[in-house]
């Protein structure tokens, strides 16, 4: 090893090694559980857990009996999970044990199922640590009758971001035709299809030709509790020759491709045009404070993408034939599913002029639905208007996409192919884009 590099090597020891005894799983205090705060909200019951210093934590859903579980490393109680009252919260019972000698494990049992939303506030002035826990999806009258007989038919919320806006009109490409008018129009078009199709309720993150930093478009889709983050662009690359529509999921490693990479970091940069500064520096810290929920998302991410891709490529060129990776700051929402879409590139002059076309954005919002719709059909969120047709099998309808088949469609619907092929008076397994197929109960 030569001097120069011995030199490197002590200097990158030493940086990284109290990083490492930070965070190691040693060097973590045991965090104190003081007490549990309750409240009820017309939408929501509110479970507050004031603690001694911050806390990593995951929450699972479990079925048959109804529960949600709490798992919170390294913690212990120190004081007693009896609120005065569980009167009108949904919840039976609260109980806590000890798990894997350091790690605290809480069980609410559930009088009807619930979907969780958690999130921390940090030490304020005289205020502590706390961990919140929001219960959603449970109506007041509910908890004193069956779930099954008072069924939760909630709207899947979608929140629509138009990339860009106001002083940061995004990408330019020829004629002066600025990104920002170009998603807002894909974007006006893609909520009115959403809002004609039951069981959907899109939310616009901008609704005009304004400025919204990147940390507050996910702030706007949080407050809504949307089950989806879609943010539309039209970006350039620097060559003209770039082309073609790509579909993107949050990578918190590195891109998947040169270009992710590219656009990532131009628009990354929405932020600073606007004089704010970006505030998602610290990785290290997003990786101990992020909820282990982001896996879960990640994973749903890359499956809707997949959707929205197929759909594209009836329409466009894909510039690459997978979900790409990148790490987009406005993607960097833990507890959303989260996908940014390419409509083309404006910088070239062939798909710029597409793109500029109202009738072309349309046809672009058009296959977005229609992805949107086939992911949601297949993986209905529980307590959802779409869940339930799917139990009940009232109302199914799919629409035909790019990439598929007759087999493939019966199998994602557990019914069987003969059954498909009579519902919808098929005399063979050809079928064609944009077709509508009804969905037999059995």
């Amino acid at each position: 090893m030569s001097r120069f590099s011995h030199y490197i090597s002590t200097f990158l020891l030493a940086a990284v090694l109290p990083l490492i005894s930070a965070f190691s799983p040693d060097a973590l205090a045991i965090t104190d559980v003081h007490g549990l705060r309750l409240s009820k909200a017309s939408e929501y019951t509110r479970l507050v857990f004031d603690l001694s210093g911050p806390v990593r934590h995951n929450i699972i859903a479990l079925q048959n009996p109804s529960r949600l579980v709490i798992d919170i490393p390294d913690a212990r109680l120190s004081t007693s999970l009896a609120p005065a009252s569980l009167d009108n919260t949904g919840i039976k019972h609260i109980r806590s044990g000890v798990r894997d000698g350091n790690d605290l494990r809480i069980v609410l049992d559930m009088q009807v199922d619930a979907r969780p939303r958690s999130f921390l506030l940090g030490r304020d002035g005289s205020k502590k640590d706390r961990l919140v826990v929001d219960l959603y999806g449970q109506a007041s009258s509910a908890v004193t009758r069956s779930a099954s007989t008072v069924p939760h038919r909630r709207d899947i919320v979608i929140a629509i971001d138009a990339g860009h806006g106001g002083r940061d009109p995004g990408a330019i490409g020829p004629r002066r035709l600025r990104e920002k008018d170009v998603v807002l129009g894909i974007a006006r078009q893609l909520e009115a299809k959403l809002k004609s199709a039951g069981g959907y309720r899109p939310v616009m993150v901008r609704t005009g030709d304004q400025f919204i930093s990147l940390e507050n478009r996910r702030k706007i889709a949080r407050s809504k509790r949307a089950d989806l983050f879609v943010s539309i662009h039209a970006d350039a690359f620097s060559s003209p020759k770039a082309s073609g529509s790509s579909v993107f999921a949050l990578s918190q490693h590195g891109a998947t491709s040169t270009t992710a990479s590219f656009l990532a970091a131009s628009e990354n940069k929405a932020d600073q045009i606007g004089g704010v500064a970006l505030k998602d520096k610290d990785d290290v810290l997003a990786a101990v404070l992020f909820d282990l929920s982001m896996t879960a998302n990640l994973d749903a991410s890359l499956s809707v993408g997949d959707y929205v891709l197929r759909s594209m490529a009836g329409i466009s060129r894909l510039h690459k034939p997978r979900v790409e990776q990148a790490n987009f700051a406005v993607l960097r929402s833990p507890d959303i599913p989260s996908i940014l879409i390419e409509t083309g590139f404006i910088s070239n002059p062939q798909e710029a002029r597409k793109l500029g076309t109202q009738s072309y954005q349309g046809k672009v919002a058009g296959a977005i639905y229609q992805g949107l719709i086939h992911f949601f059909e297949s993986n209905p969120p529980d307590g959802t208007l779409v869940a339930w047709r799917q139990r009940s099998g009232e109302g199914r309808e799919y629409v035909v996409a790019s990439g598929d088949t007759l087999s493939e469609i019966a199998q994602r619907y557990k019914v069987s192919l003969s059954s498909l092929r009579s519902s919808n008076g098929l005399s063979s397994n050809n079928i064609r884009i944009g077709q509508k197929l009804q969905i037999p109960t059995s």
